[in-house]
């Protein structure tokens, strides 16, 4: 076998090549609200107990809309689990994984997806 499609055929069977755009693979939670080159704004809905399927962010900010409660798990199998309160600000540097709400409300958030590779600066509260 030629060595370019074998080394095509790897990269495909890895976990990160399997994981999928959000709104692709969950669009039943995620919508699109506005778009350019530098930043994709998501707005994200769901109910206590759904969970979403393996999916990409790069880098982001997340606004939380209402309170809810998140279970993460990261493709290398970290489990971490987080409250959110109305207006809380999260960073993250990018990551594939599942997520879960595994509270007792819906999951209302804003997404601000980094297209430019720019990392954030966070304040302290």
């Amino acid at each position: 076998m030629p060595r370019m499609p074998f080394l095509l055929l790897l990269a495909l069977a890895t976990p990160a090549a399997q994981a999928h755009d959000p709104v692709a693979s969950d669009g039943d939670k995620y919508r699109v609200v506005l778009e350019n080159d530098r930043v994709r704004v998501l707005a994200y809905d769901d109910r206590p107990g759904e969970t979403t399927r393996r999916h990409v962010h790069p880098s982001m900010v997340v606004i939380a809309i209402e309170p809810f409660r998140r279970r993460i798990r990261l493709a290398d199998g970290r489990t971490m689990e987080r409250a959110f309160r109305a207006g809380d600000v999260l960073y993250s540097a990018g990551e594939t994984h599942v997520g879960e709400n595994v509270g007792t409300t819906p999951t209302r958030a804003i997404l601000v997806e980094l297209k430019d590779g720019t990392t954030v600066r966070t304040g302290e509260r």
